[in-house]
């Protein structure tokens, strides 16, 4: 079968090119974050809100930071059970409606004293 060993073959260079722009796509990425914290810490140096020992650390440590979760994470971490995510934007979503229909409610009120007075002032 010719066909199939092609397909095979094609798939393992398809899967090869992948890793390969992967790799090449976390290195540019990650000399990017290298030379963006670098100006910064040149910016804080000039305005002399850190020494350049303290500046050269803090590179040293953003760059650090950015390749230890791609480098710590084990496999076999992924939980046994979901993560639980709780919103809060429902909350204050339903308070502000709450705070509306009362707000309404109010001016209805206000509406319908304003109204007896009208009534009340149109007989006398």
């Amino acid at each position: 079968m010719p066909g199939f060993r092609d397909l095979v073959q094609k798939a393992f260079y398809l899967g090869v090119g992948a890793a390969s722009y992967a790799a090449e796509k976390a290195g540019t990425t990650l000399s990017e974050l290298r030379t963006q914290a670098q100006k910064l810490a040149d910016e804080m140096v000039a305005r002399g809100e850190m020494n350049a020992e303290e500046a050269k650390r803090m590179v040293e440590e953003i760059v650090s930071r950015a390749q230890a979760p791609a480098a710590s994470t084990p496999a076999d971490s992924s939980p046994t059970e979901p993560r639980r995510i709780e919103i809060l934007a429902e909350d204050v979503e339903t308070t502000t409606a709450d705070s509306e229909a009362q707000a309404v409610e109010e001016l209805r009120q206000q509406v319908a004293k304003l109204q007896e007075e009208l009534r009340r002032l149109k007989r006398e």
